[in-house]
């Protein structure tokens, strides 16, 4: 019996523009633990046809985002698409990073200074993962301290709109060694920010880091 190949379940192959045909394969694909299937899509992102590239890394991501370890082995291939033309595929492989950054930290923790020169650059989703993979890796203790530094420095220039979700998400692994410092650089950011409700978020982060 032949094995019908996974790329004819992707939306563009079944004529489908919406992405709920990708969601649904993502989900089938970890309801059975589907290795060679990760196999096959990550072979493809790198396919001539621009349509399975963007349909092979959703299904990707959004494998990552309910089982991440089916992706944890595929940092190397994922931190290559950063640098790739076609701004879908570099979004898209930022987004799988971040999925994966708890479960392989030492193999991004190499090479975030790439992962923040794409996030200066880039559109507002991959700056987004590109904190929380810093968040991500600066949680495991022997990467802590270097991550922590690049971190903070990312609050000074964060987009106004961003900082109160960063800093809710940054707080539980702030320590104590690096809290002055962050308090410090959150304050100096209130008065960027112009809406009261996400001024009072971040607010509540300087509270809770001051007691």
């Amino acid at each position: 019996m032949i094995k019908t190949s996974i790329l004819n379940k992707l939306a563009s192959s079944i004529g489908r523009r919406d992405t709920e045909p990708n969601k649904d394969l993502a989900q089938q694909i970890v309801a059975k633990n589907d290795k060679a299937a990760i196999k096959e899509l990550v072979a493809n992102l790198s396919n001539k046809d621009k349509n399975i590239q963007s349909d092979c890394i959703k299904v990707l991501y959004e494998v990552g985002e309910r089982k991440p370890e089916l992706l944890a082995e595929y940092d190397k291939e994922f931190l290559e698409l950063l640098t790739n033309k076609n701004n879908r595929l570099v979004w898209g492989a930022m987004t799988a990073l971040d999925c994966i950054a708890s479960i392989n930290p030492k193999g991004i923790y190499k090479n975030l200074a790439l992962i923040l020169k794409i996030s200066n650059t880039g559109s507002v989703i991959t700056k987004d993962h590109a904190i929380g993979i810093l968040t991500k890796v600066a949680a495991v203790k022997e990467y802590k301290d270097n991550a922590l530094i690049l971190l903070l420095d990312q609050f000074k220039t964060a987009l106004t709109n961003q900082l109160p979700k960063y800093a809710e998400d940054a707080f539980p692994i702030i320590d104590d060694k690096h809290k002055k410092d962050f308090i410090k650089i959150l304050s100096s950011r209130l008065d960027d920010i112009e809406k009261d409700t996400k001024r009072n978020r971040v607010e509540k982060v300087i509270k809770k880091l001051s007691k």
